[in-house]
């Protein structure tokens, strides 16, 4: 369940696809980064929110899935995630027409009642300050870190431009401000690494912000999928007891999602299923219901 030291490398499919987009440049100068994330709880939560005590030396702990324990009375629970992805360099195609929200997504997992967490750029939040507000303030959502950039934590990530080991920390911290100049409440202190790829340096890098390293053990492979089945089908073969799911909510590199999701939320409560949010994963795996 937690992974001391790895990289993912296989496992995601956006990372390889945006590569495949054409994302380089410099990294923008940041902003002035606020101290570790407060994981202090939203007003709705009466518990701290949960995260993993720090690996050997300190590293940043890595969470992948929750226990699988089969479940309670109410049901198994697996978490569906959604990457927010938008590169510190994609503003000209935004500017262009190009897509990188998906509202008809959060529009369906609200019709469906689906809690889910949101793995957010800052740079997705300063496009869309309205939906990432908007997201933010619905308590069937959760919004977690992914970068401010969107470049990758280590070399030979799927293409992605690479952030220096000294911007690591500040390029987390700034998505944290840009969440916070878009009104979003509470964001979660999770992290989840551009293109699912780190390293020790990485973990060793972080290891002061106080944020648990979120991966997944469910590939959705909706990046750039145009056949909405194919993806259903394996999610729903990958799903077990404590999963996380990995997909998008980004329009122009995932078309399919939505159409995904509202097929796979009633067959996976069909089998017994309920949907989570990855706090609720992380706070089984403490011990915590």
């Amino acid at each position: 369940m937690i992974t001391l030291v790895r990289r993912a490398t296989a496992l995601c499919v956006l990372g390889a696809a945006l590569a495949a987009c054409g994302t380089t440049g410099a990294e923008q100068a940041p902003r002035p980064a606020p101290s570790a994330p407060d994981p202090s709880p939203s007003p709705s939560s009466s518990a701290r929110t949960p995260t993993l005590a720090p690996g050997p030396a300190g590293l940043t702990p890595v969470f992948e899935h929750g226990p699988r324990t089969g479940g309670t009375k109410d049901g198994k629970p697996v978490a569906l995630t959604f990457d927010a992805d938008m590169t510190a360099d994609q503003g000209p195609r935004a500017a262009s027409g190009e897509r990188f929200d998906n509202p008809g997504l959060i529009t369906a997992l609200r019709e469906l009642k689906v809690p889910a967490t949101v793995f957010m750029t800052g740079r997705w939040a300063e496009e869309y300050p309205d939906e990432a507000r908007s997201i933010g303030r619905d308590p069937r959502f959760e919004i977690a870190n992914h970068s401010y950039s969107h470049y990758a934590y280590t070399d030979d990530c799927y293409g992605l431009p690479t952030v220096p080991k000294e911007r690591m920390r500040p390029d987390l911290e700034r998505a944290y401000t840009a969440f916070e100049k878009a009104g979003v409440p509470n964001p979660m202190p999770y992290f989840r690494f551009p293109g699912g790829c780190y390293d020790k340096t990485a973990l060793e890098e972080l290891s002061a912000t106080g944020v648990t390293a979120v991966q997944w053990d469910v590939v959705s492979g909706d990046a750039f999928a145009t056949d909405a089945d194919a993806v259903t089908r394996q999610v729903l073969d990958g799903a077990r007891p404590g999963s996380v799911v990995v997909m998008h909510c980004t329009r122009s590199a995932a078309p399919v999602t939505e159409e995904v999701v509202r097929s796979v939320v009633p067959e996976l409560r069909r089998r017994g299923y309920r949907f989570v949010k990855v706090s609720e994963l992380v706070g089984a795996a403490n011990g915590h219901a």
